[in-house]
């Protein structure tokens, strides 16, 4: 009686303790796994069967189980910097811990991991440019005119910045979109703003807190970032305006302006057909720094 209530005992606290499962997403990974004997999958299709059926088993339990993106560099040097066998499952275990406590995660809800993966990448690929322009903005140091902390100006004129652009007035939904040239890669960062019936912004801080970071480090590095603005309303026509970074003050494109930068292709340089049901309009000025800025 006793033994058959622990069972019962067991199973319901299993279902309390929410899990993440460490997820190789693509064959270069998965591949450089196998060089360990205790990994055992030889197919990385299968494998993909397998998490799924894993995920869906735990979901028909009531568990909560969440997904990260399981590197096998990072891996290494955790286990190399840990004194860890990396050929052990138990490292692998404790390496996924650690990621679900301060990497890139995604809840799983039942969706296919077809779905799930990119979601995963998006949220990686937010996580890498936020914390690249933290310490890029950390690095800018102390203006030599006048001591200001350089980072620290740069994100409070980004925050005004986009409070501004959010109180162009218009109706619906508000997408920004900031893109800084870097190396080696552009960063990107993406606002998604609903205007309520008072005409308050909603929207998520942490995402907020980015997207100023980001911005913050194309006026801090003088860098020709640019900022695009697409408001939404249902029944009317989508408007797209823009802004473009010069000597790390932000100016308004006109109509024309916008509608070029937006039917070029950036690569070849070919036009690209205007969206239906859009209108490319005529920027207003945010910026009232003067054009000097800091020079540093």
């Amino acid at each position: 009686m006793t033994h058959a209530r622990h069972d019962t005992m067991r199973r319901a606290l299993r279902r309390e303790v929410a899990g993440t499962i460490g997820l190789l997403a693509d064959e270069e990974d998965f591949a450089a796994m196998r060089r360990y004997r205790t990994f055992t999958f030889d197919d990385h299709q299968t494998y993909l069967q397998q998490v799924e059926g894993l995920l869906k088993t735990f979901a028909s339990q009531g568990r909560h189980t969440t997904v990260a993106l399981f590197d096998p560099e990072d891996y290494a040097h955790y286990c190399a910097e840990s004194g860890l066998d990396p050929d052990a499952p138990a490292s692998r275990t404790r390496f996924t811990a650690e990621l679900a406590a301060g990497g890139p995660t995604v809840p799983y809800e039942g969706q296919p991991l077809a779905d799930l993966v990119p979601d995963l990448v998006d949220e990686a690929v937010r996580q890498a440019t936020w914390e690249y322009a933290t310490v890029t903005l950390a690095r800018t140091g102390t203006c030599a005119t006048c001591g200001e902390d350089i980072g620290r100006a740069a994100f409070t004129r980004a925050s005004r910045l986009i409070t501004r652009a959010l109180d162009i007035p218009g109706p619906g939904t508000r997408h920004l979109v900031c893109s800084v040239p870097s190396d080696p890669e552009t960063l990107l960062a993406a606002l998604h703003v609903e205007i309520d019936a008072e005409g308050r912004a909603l929207f998520d801080d942490t995402e907020a807190m980015e997207f100023a970071t980001v911005l913050a480090v194309g006026i801090a590095t003088h860098r020709a970032a640019g900022m695009v603005l697409r408001s939404s309303a249902d029944g009317t026509r989508d408007r797209v305006q823009g802004w473009r970074m010069d000597g790390g003050r932000l100016q308004p494109l006109t109509a024309a302006e916008v509608f070029d930068a937006y039917c070029t292709d950036a690569l070849s340089g070919e036009l690209v057909a205007p969206e239906s049901n859009v209108d490319y309009c005529a920027a207003p000025d945010l910026d009232d720094a003067p054009d000097t800025g800091h020079h540093h």
